[in-house]
């Protein structure tokens, strides 16, 4: 394996992940605001699941968005 092509790619995976879910998370937000489903003032439980054929690798995060 090439540890810089590994890594560089493992990157821009990352980024693309990064960028494209806060996308997604600020567009279904700033719908349910202007729908009224949402107040403005929630705390928002999120999780994040990631998968990579291959290795049989399922890794999940939890958390929560703020919104006040």
């Amino acid at each position: 394996m090439d540890e810089e092509t590994f890594n560089i790619s493992m990157r821009k995976f990352l980024k693309k992940v990064g960028v494209t879910s806060q996308q997604e998370i600020e567009k279904a937000i700033r719908a349910g605001l202007a729908n009224g489903r949402l107040k403005g003032d929630e705390k928002l439980p999120a999780k994040m699941v990631l998968t990579v054929g291959g290795v049989d690798l399922t890794f999940a995060v939890d958390g929560s968005i703020d919104l006040g």
